[in-house]
């Protein structure tokens, strides 16, 4: 039988898809003659995690349906490192069969909300069966929420905020069924900067990376540093130091991009490649109705592909091909959420480096 649902539930669905729980919320109390009012304040979920499925009803009250819903929860992780909350996709396919986990790193002056429906990842999770974390950064830790990329507290192993990102990867991975070979790290901007991090980190934990407007590992040491990275580059002797081995990488950037340099983009990858003789051959491509791009595709020794740059033509700061529902996007552009999951899929870590 064909069930026809009412006007609110579909718009509920968008609306959770993309982060916006509270909106989603509110909307069906509206539709069913529930209080607005009642709908607009979301408790603290830190004290009591809610549990949304896909068509933003409390998955609670949803257990007489024979699937099992998807979900978007909060949580928190604490070590000596400090302490950092969270939102985590948990798609309707997830159950025993380990899963791919993606770490996604917002951008300065976003949230994990926002950036969850810019980029729209958790529809896209939701149709390959992956988990996605996004640690969320706090006013207190920079004023515009920007990760510090360009701290050298915040740079190295097992401390400052790369400490407190692998921890959360860490804590999801034990309290959800995931493949240990499957954990990817991505970001936009600072974000991006970050995730260059976290792959020269924790080589051992993520098995490939996707730098988003972003910057490479050890580009500044402080904050005059960072702003003239951004605005030219960083100093090569800065941006060539790097761990081997190198962590396959996927980067977009575009070349208007009037925040961050492109050739910053061209340093992630110089850094990433810097240990391995690699051949390389370049695709030009158009996105229907929107920009051009090129996508250079660099292979091992073996031939096995193990670092693309994507150079989107006449875009901005901005995700690429993301979703107007969220800030920081360019609609235009190359779908960089699908191009990243279709990267990620092929790299995992082999057995014996996996250090989670």
């Amino acid at each position: 039988m064909n069930v026809i649902l009412p006007r609110c539930m579909t718009e509920a669905t968008r609306l959770t898809r993309e982060g916006r729980l509270g909106e989603a919320v509110a909307l069906l109390r509206r539709g069913l003659g529930g209080s607005p009012s009642a709908a607009a304040a979301e408790p603290d979920p830190r004290n009591h995690p809610r549990i949304i499925d896909a068509d933003g009803v409390n998955a609670a009250a949803a257990d007489t349906r024979s699937a099992r819903p998807a979900a978007f929860v909060s949580g928190t992780y604490a070590s000596n490192a400090g302490q950092r909350d969270y939102r985590l996709y948990v798609p309707s396919t997830h159950g025993d069969t380990a899963s791919p986990l993606l770490v996604m790193l917002h951008g300065c002056t976003q949230s994990p909300e926002d950036f969850a429906a810019g980029t729209r990842m958790n529809e896209l999770a939701e149709a390959h069966g992956c988990l996605v974390v996004y640690p969320a950064q706090t006013q207190a830790a920079n004023a515009q929420k920007c990760w510090n990329w360009f701290s050298p507290a915040d740079q190295q192993r097992d401390r400052g905020e790369p400490a407190l990102i692998a921890g959360i990867t860490r804590q999801v991975m034990r309290e959800h069924t995931v493949d240990p070979g499957r954990v990817y790290v991505a970001g936009l901007s600072a974000g991006g900067a970050a995730a260059a991090i976290m792959g020269q980190a924790y080589p051992d934990l993520y098995a490939a990376v996707g730098v988003h407007s972003g910057l490479a590992c050890g580009a500044a040491r402080d904050v005059g540093s960072a702003f003239a990275a951004m605005r030219q580059g960083a100093p090569v002797a800065a941006a060539s130091g790097r761990q081997a081995p190198g962590v396959p990488t996927i980067v977009f950037h575009a070349d208007n991009d009037r925040t961050v340099h492109s050739r910053n983009g061209d340093q992630v990858i110089e850094q990433v490649a810097a240990a391995a003789v690699l051949g390389q051959e370049v695709h030009a491509g158009q996105v229907p109705g929107g920009r051009s791009f090129r996508r250079t595709v660099y292979r091992d020794a073996r031939g096995k592909p193990v670092l693309e740059h994507w150079l989107v033509a006449g875009g901005g700061h901005a995700w690429s091909g993301g979703s107007a529902q969220g800030t920081y996007t360019d609609p235009l552009g190359p779908d960089a959420s699908r191009e990243m999951l279709r990267f990620f899929a092929e790299h995992r870590l082999p057995s014996p480096t996996r250090g989670a």
